[in-house]
């Protein structure tokens, strides 16, 4: 990167895109828009609501909650159904097992606070905390992320006695076209782009998707591994780690696009002092 340009940063977000890159163009660090994921209600409804049913006449002892964008998609699926205040009245009662900062902030929305949070925010540290759980003979709701299947959780709560229930009010689908998509691996190749920051799995997964499927996987390894990336959290960065991509950048606690920007600049802008 010139010394006498601003740093060019690719922002696959999709959802929170204007408050990501506002939190870089007011660093002065320009931003490459091409966002990966869109993310819709369940086409599901009958699925959806049905389990909200269930959940709402206390047939769960316990709610291991994933995303905060599942706990809002239940409740736009319960204010539709008319049941949002038996919803949230539910959701008051049960207690509660958080995946990461994001569902937390979620639910304070809603005035109600987790009863467990994950050691980590990954399966696995859902699963470390469920160890200190009673949960045989109980009834958990696992609230899944974009239809995506837990099936290590499912045999781990399964394995001893707990009958599980799962409930995926959101899917992904493509947002940007694959002539964006494409486009963008063609300039990090060729060093445009400074840096790349992550918020999903989703968004590496659809990037990898496009690239393989437009014979560039070879361009995108090479394109990667010339620019800097930078990854929300754990999830995001073991992702990328999957599919052989360095990871330069991830927030050391609090996993939100705040703490990822104010990395992202310590590694663009390593003199810079309260960037």
């Amino acid at each position: 990167m010139s010394a006498s340009r601003r740093p060019l940063v690719a922002l696959p977000e999709t959802r929170q895109l204007d408050v990501l890159a506002n939190l870089l163009e007011k660093r002065e660090v320009g931003v490459v828009r091409c966002p990966m994921i869109a993310i819709k209600d369940s086409p599901d409804e009958t699925a959806v609501v049905a389990w909200l049913e269930r959940f709402c006449h206390g047939s769960m002892d316990l709610l291991i909650v994933y995303t905060g964008e599942g706990i809002r998609r239940l409740t736009g699926f319960a204010e539709r159904a008319g049941m949002r205040e038996r919803f949230v009245a539910a959701l008051a009662k049960t207690p509660l097992l958080t995946r990461g900062p994001k569902p937390v902030r979620a639910l304070r929305e809603l005035d109600i606070r987790p009863t467990h949070a994950a050691a980590a925010p990954t399966t696995a540290g859902v699963l470390t905390t469920l160890e200190g759980i009673a949960v045989e003979g109980k009834r958990v709701g696992v609230q899944l992320y974009g239809g995506e299947l837990l099936p290590e959780l499912n045999v781990a709560l399964e394995k001893r006695g707990a009958s599980v229930d799962c409930v995926a009010p959101y899917v992904y689908a493509s947002e940007s076209d694959d002539t964006a998509v494409r486009s963008l691996i063609v300039r990090m190749a060729a060093r445009e782009i400074d840096a790349i920051a992550f918020t999903s799995k989703a968004q590496v997964e659809r990037l990898a998707a496009v690239a393989e499927e437009s014979g560039q996987a070879q361009a995108l390894k090479a394109a990667l591994a010339s620019v800097v990336v930078a990854a929300v959290g754990p999830v995001a960065a073991r992702e990328l780690e999957e599919h052989g991509v360095r990871v330069d950048v991830v927030p050391e606690s609090d996993f939100f696009m705040k703490p990822m920007v104010t990395a992202l600049m310590a590694r663009l802008r390593p003199s810079a002092k309260g960037a």
